[in-house]
């Protein structure tokens, strides 16, 4: 039987992505797809931060944890089969269907085996653990394949030193071998490259920080992270690239001494990008800075900072953000 496809074309999502991430219309062990040679293209064999697993047909009932897998299987017109999802980190777009919500943050274990999945596909490894929703060993034992984004490996033999859009793209891929959408995944990464491709990156000869979470303490963007990638895309010299880590706590008195040029705030509902300003004009460390006393401020939405199909719509706002900000003295 053919399998049901969104109603939302692929090229229409992106827009919808890319809107609501506010843009206008080293060596690595990478995860590895076997395709058998029939040409059926399944089984198919997939190694994600060291764990092998093997999905005989394309899965019917994913679990997504974290919005970037979430929005990674909506972008690749699977979104039907998406059974529940876990961890979200902000809204879909508008128009796009919400999938049914099986947790706020991480679920059960149970919870999971309780929706019958074929895949588990997780943004972060510690989505999958005695923590979490359950050590990918257990799924496995039980004929459940799981997927971490290859972003997020923490293991530094698997984890990418530093996040490329090549290795976005490459999950792309990666994903769509494994849904059987191989077709989708080439369209979107053409798509994706050929918007990143048309990007002027505006910001360069400026410095900037990113600024994650934290009042006391800021935790920001480090130096081989999505953070980190989009402000190199974008033009920006990160104030905290000499960090070899994804993200990192940087103390107020090093950001002042560092006197970025801009502030990338991330915007989420827990931690608003006003609330960030409310932080940095009321520190006495940080409201004699120049960018702050300029409100030289940037945003990016939560759900576009960590590697998926937001990255590229991010880049494109925040040069067109810089661009209204003007001459940065």
């Amino acid at each position: 039987m053919p399998r049901t496809r969104p109603s939302v074309a692929l090229g229409g999502l992106l827009l919808l992505l890319a809107a609501c991430s506010g843009a206008p219309a080293d060596e690595v062990a990478t995860p590895e797809v076997a395709t058998p040679a029939d040409g059926s293209g399944f089984p198919v064999a997939v190694s994600s931060c060291g764990t092998e697993t093997t999905l005989p047909a394309p899965p019917e009932r994913i679990v997504t944890i974290k919005s970037s897998a979430t929005e990674m299987v909506i972008a690749l017109g699977a979104g039907d089969r998406i059974v529940g999802t876990a961890f979200s980190d902000g809204p879909l777009p508008d128009g796009v269907a919400e999938p049914p919500v099986l947790a706020e943050k991480n679920p059960s274990r149970e919870s999971v085996l309780d929706l019958a999945p074929d895949l588990v596909y997780a943004g972060w490894e510690s989505n999958l653990s005695d923590d979490g929703a359950g050590e990918r060993a257990g799924y496995e034992e039980l004929g459940v394949s799981t997927f971490v984004s290859p972003s997020a490996c923490q293991d530094p033999a698997y984890q990418p030193q530093p996040l490329t859009f090549e290795d976005v793209f490459a999950e792309i891929e990666q994903v769509g071998s494994m849904l059987g959408a191989e077709e989708e995944a080439a369209a979107l990464v053409a798509e994706q490259r050929a918007a990143l491709d048309a990007v002027s990156p505006t910001g360069e000869g400026l410095t900037a920080l990113w600024y994650s979470s934290g009042s006391d303490t800021p935790f920001v963007g480090a130096g081989i992270g999505a953070p980190q990638m989009i402000m190199a895309a974008a033009g920006l010299t990160n104030v905290a690239d000499d960090v070899a880590e994804t993200w990192t706590s940087l103390s107020w008195e090093a950001v002042a001494d560092r006197s970025p040029d801009v502030l990338v705030l991330v915007d989420s509902a827990w931690n608003s990008a006003e609330h960030k300003i409310e932080v940095l004009e009321s520190n006495p460390v940080t409201a004699a800075m120049p960018a702050v006393q300029e409100q030289r401020y940037l945003t990016v939405p939560f759900p576009a900072t960590e590697a998926g199909v937001r990255n590229v719509a991010a880049v494109a706002d925040l040069t067109r953000q810089l661009t209204e900000l003007g001459d940065v003295p």
